[in-house]
């Protein structure tokens, strides 16, 4: 069976994959599909440096603002939806491309994984939302999976206690887990980078621009509006180090300062990932332009056919 092609635009936090994907996507007639976990709630733009119409430039974009920040988001709900623009996308006759720096979900959308009985078995959601509920699941989980919970942070409760009932229902680490993978689509792996000192002050510019474009007042209307602080949505970076300053219980430099560490370990946690859990081009940013990068991505011989 003939697979349709597919492009995905990934990397770590502010190192230029919108503006790449949105310069590729006029080249090729294409269409961009979030792959970013918190774009995808309403009323969360500032922090999660969610596109504006203006920088979209005419070009589509699909699953934006797709949930409410009180809703109980999942790697599950992001691959039915992705799949479905997806098809959409093709079923018109333009190239998608699945931007976003948020590796968990672009391989759930893109691989159809064959799990054996057993490993569903560990799916089972009465357990995982139990362990949610108990004390120290982090260091049960660094116990018990100590590369699993190298890779999660201690914050997502939900992928920590994922990770611990597969341990609990099968005996091994799911970071064993190596189940055999197919593509769905013919897909093309771009994975952007910077320079660690480069990215990093990109990271703390960034940090800067959110605060004075009113990061503050977003994350009191959220609070204001009836979302708890302690949902999924809330304990995004910039969010959660947030709140304090909210309640006055740290200064705005304070919770800039930590927005800005968080960033920069988040960005680390990523190219970690990337470099262990996905095959692709690795293109640097360091010196060029994102139209640039998409010029490069664009003469690659195998996205060329993509277009035609």
């Amino acid at each position: 069976m003939k697979r349709e092609p597919l492009i995905v635009i990934t990397g770590p936090t502010a190192c230029g994959k919108t503006p790449t994907a949105v310069a590729l996507a006029k080249m090729i007639d294409g269409e961009i599909v979030s792959a970013d976990a918190m774009q995808i709630y309403r009323g969360m733009d500032i922090g999660t440096a969610k596109p504006t119409m203006a920088e979209r430039d005419g070009v589509p974009h699909h699953l934006l603002d797709v949930a409410d920040p009180a809703e109980d988001f999942s790697a599950a709900i992001f691959k039915r939806l992705a799949r479905v623009a997806v098809d959409d996308i093709h079923s018109r006759g333009k190239v998608p491309i699945l931007a976003g720096g948020t590796g968990f979900y672009i391989n759930a959308a893109v691989y159809d994984d064959a799990l054996t009985p057993e490993e569903t078995e560990a799916e089972d959601t009465a357990l995982r939302k139990a362990l949610m509920k108990q004390p120290n699941l982090h260091n049960r989980l660094k116990a018990a999976d100590p590369i699993s919970a190298e890779r999660i942070h201690p914050n997502n409760t939900k992928r920590a206690a994922r990770a611990l009932a597969y341990y609990m229902t099968t005996g091994r680490p799911i970071s064993s887990h190596n189940p055999k993978r197919e593509l769905r689509y013919n897909t093309s792996f771009i994975i952007l980078h910077r320079d660690r000192a480069q990215l990093y002050e990109t990271i703390d510019n960034r940090v800067e621009a959110m605060i004075s474009q009113g990061l503050a007042n977003e994350v009191k209307n959220l609070l204001a509006a009836g979302i708890d602080e302690n949902t999924t949505a809330m304990q995004a970076l910039g969010y959660k180090e947030m709140v304090p300053y909210i309640h006055g219980l740290c200064t705005i430099e304070e919770a800039k300062t930590a927005i800005q560490q968080g960033s920069r370990r988040y960005a680390k946690r990523q190219l970690t990932w990337f470099r262990h859990q996905m095959n692709g081009r690795w293109l640097s940013m360091d010196d060029i332009t994102p139209p640039e990068a998409a010029r490069r991505i664009y003469n690659d011989e195998e996205l060329s056919r993509h277009s035609t």
